[in-house]
């Protein structure tokens, strides 16, 4: 008698997706964080005001950009587990959370290294860094309460209502600088975008780099998610086996 090996729950096929394209993937990422780098601090011009420490801006709001596109995958994948009960959507969400708590934190480190020289202080309660605070800790509580609880469907159900409500500081997040008084410049405006050409070009190369990065650790992480479940399930056909 022979016994079924595959997963119940197919939601990715291999640790990492086809290898071609993981490769290319992983050149990619490359080739656009050293092109990235290359254009912040080679080709971007030096602000007239700021200096030298201006070019933290180009991390800064990068680092922000994959904070709020992570917790938008969080309550995709939330939404989508509580619609549909499959794992694959919930392994999508607790992936994204481990990924967009290390960007919020680049912000958080960014921000007060380029406040000080700035504004004279490490930190100032802005509205754009409260709420930038707020979402850390939010992805905190996220990943506490899945590692906190035992692995089942209640786990997974409680984990997805909270991503689902905590989504509502994404558009704080976004919006604040427009919805309060702040001492964070508006970038872009209905007029455009505030900066010259060259500022432009570089701060969409480096959100361009940083959203190739989650891309490869999200499927790197997919694929250590996929390693041990597979491990675990292979462990469960031996222990029937003896």
């Amino acid at each position: 008698m022979t016994t079924d090996i595959r997963h119940p729950d197919r939601w990715t096929a291999s640790p990492a997706g086809g290898r071609a394209g993981f490769s290319a993937l992983v050149a990619l990422t490359a080739a656009a964080l050293v092109g990235a780098l290359y254009m912040v601090f080679l080709y971007a011009p030096r602000e007239r005001e700021m200096g030298e420490v201006q070019r933290i801006f180009y991390f800064h709001v990068a680092s922000a950009w994959l904070a709020m596109v992570a917790f938008t995958v969080v309550f995709a994948g939330s939404i989508l587990y509580l619609w549909r009960g499959r794992l694959r959507f919930d392994r999508w969400a607790a992936a994204a959370a481990e990924i967009g708590v290390l960007f919020t934190t680049i912000v958080l480190v960014t921000g007060p290294l380029w406040a000080r020289p700035v504004w004279n202080t490490w930190w100032t309660w802005d509205p754009r860094l409260t709420s930038s605070l707020i979402l850390w800790l939010m992805y905190l509580v996220y990943l506490v309460l899945r590692g906190s609880l035992p692995e089942s469907p209640r786990m997974r159900q409680f984990s997805a209502v909270y991503a689902v409500v905590a989504f509502a500081d994404i558009p704080i997040v976004f919006f604040s600088i427009r919805w309060w008084r702040s001492m964070h410049p508006v970038v872009v405006s209905s007029q455009g975008m505030n900066l010259e050409p060259e500022m432009v070009h570089t701060l969409i190369a480096s959100c361009v780099a940083f959203t190739l990065l989650f891309a490869l650790l999200f499927r790197l992480r997919l694929g250590v998610e996929w390693a041990r479940l597979e491990t675990q399930r292979l462990r469960r056909i031996l222990l029937e086996r003896e």
